[in-house]
C-alpha cells in the first residue's frame, strides 16, 4: 500500500509494507496550495509513478488534501473514532492508475458543546501504540495545535488551541512588532513566558507585558519572542491538563516543536513522551488494515 499525508504546504509518500515496515519513502513541497490548477490527480501520479509501475494499486491519503481546498471532500465523521471508524468512512476517489482513498476528518465539541473539527492528526494519533492500547492524551504542535483524548481504542474528544496562529499574528500584526527581533524560541525567555502564563492576570494583560517589560528594559528585543510564545503555549497546556495536571502526554510532530512543548508540559506539572512523524506512518498502515480495497 502507498501512504500519503497530503498537507496544505508539503507532500510526504510511503511506500508500506504489509507488515507496516516502510519500503520506500518521498516528499516534496507540492502541497495542496501548490498544486497547478486542482490537477491532483496528475501531481499524485507524477509523485508516486514509479511505485505505481512496480505494482502498487491501493493509496490511502490523509490530511488537508481530503478537505474543502483539496482533491475531494471527505467528510468528518463523529467521535468516538477508531480505525475501523475511519475505514469506513473512507471516501472513494476516481484515479486510472491505482485504487485512491481519502481518510475522513473528526469532528467533536468541548466540554461547553461548541463544535471540534480536525483532519490529519486522527492519523497520527492513531500511529502511537501506547494510546490504543492504554488510552490517554495527546498533544500536536501546530498553527492549530490539538489535544487528543483516546479511550477503548479510539478518538474520544479533542479541542484545538490557536496558538502558532495567534503568535504570528501578535507578532506581525500589532504594537508588539516594534519590540521584537528575530532570537531563538527555545531559550529561558520562553521558560520565562510559561512561568508568566501560571500567574495572576489572564492571556491579554499577559501578552501586552512583554512590550512593557520590553519598555522596562527588562527584556530584550531579542528574548521577547520567545517570551510571548511562552506565554501563549504555557496558557494552552494550563488549559489543556486542567482537569489532569500531572498526566502523561503523547507529543506528536517535528522535533523542535515535541521539544519546546515538552518543556511546557514539565513546568506546568506534566510529563511528555515525545513523537516524530512517522506516527502517520503506522496509523495510515493500521487504516489501511481494515479497508475494504474492493
Amino acid at each position: 500500500m502507498i501512504g500519503v499525508e497530503w498537507g496544505i504546504s508539503s507532500f510526504r509518500a510511503f511506500r508500506i509494507m504489509k507488515d507496516g515496515s516502510v519500503r520506500d519513502r518521498r516528499s516534496s513541497q507540492r502541497g495542496i496550495l501548490n498544486v497547478p490548477d486542482g490537477r491532483f490527480g496528475d501531481t499524485l501520479r507524477e509523485e508516486i509513478g514509479p511505485w505505481l509501475a512496480a505494482g502498487e494499486s491501493q493509496v490511502l491519503l490523509c490530511g488537508p488534501v481530503g478537505g474543502r481546498q483539496g482533491w475531494k471532500l471527505a467528510p468528518h465523521i463523529p467521535c468516538p473514532a477508531g480505525p475501523r471508524e475511519l475505514a469506513a468512512g473512507l471516501v472513494d476517489i476516481g484515479f486510472d492508475w491505482a485504487t485512491v482513498k481519502l481518510v475522513p476528518g473528526v469532528a467533536g465539541s468541548d466540554v461547553s458543546g461548541v463544535a471540534e473539527l480536525m483532519r490529519g492528526e486522527e492519523t497520527q494519533v492513531l500511529g502511537i501504540p501506547a494510546l490504543l492500547r492504554d488510552g490517554g492524551l495527546a498533544c500536536l504542535p501546530g498553527p492549530h495545535a490539538r489535544w487528543v483524548r483516546v479511550q477503548g481504542g479510539r478518538i474520544a474528544s479533542f479541542t484545538t488551541h490557536m496558538t502558532g496562529d495567534a503568535y504570528a499574528a501578535l507578532r506581525g500584526y500589532t504594537v508588539l512588532v516594534r519590540t521584537m527581533r528575530d532570537g531563538p524560541l527555545d531559550s529561558p525567555s520562553f521558560d520565562a513566558g510559561v512561568v508568566r502564563s501560571g500567574q495572576p492576570g489572564g492571556l491579554l494583560h499577559h501578552v501586552f507585558g512583554v512590550r512593557a517589560q520590553n519598555l522596562a528594559e527588562r527584556l530584550t528585543e531579542a528574548e521577547a519572542p520567545a517570551y510571548l510564545f511562552g506565554i501563549l503555549v504555557g496558557h494552552e497546556v494550563r488549559a489543556a491538563l486542567a482537569m489532569e495536571p500531572e498526566t502523561v502526554v503523547q507529543v506528536i510532530g517535528p522535533p523542535d516543536q515535541t521539544a519546546i512543548y515538552a518543556r511546557a508540559i514539565a513546568a506546568c506539572g506534566g510529563y511528555a513522551e515525545r513523537h516524530d512523524g512517522e506516527a502517520v506512518i503506522r496509523g495510515l498502515a493500521l487504516i489501511g488494515a481494515h479497508t475494504a480495497w474492493t
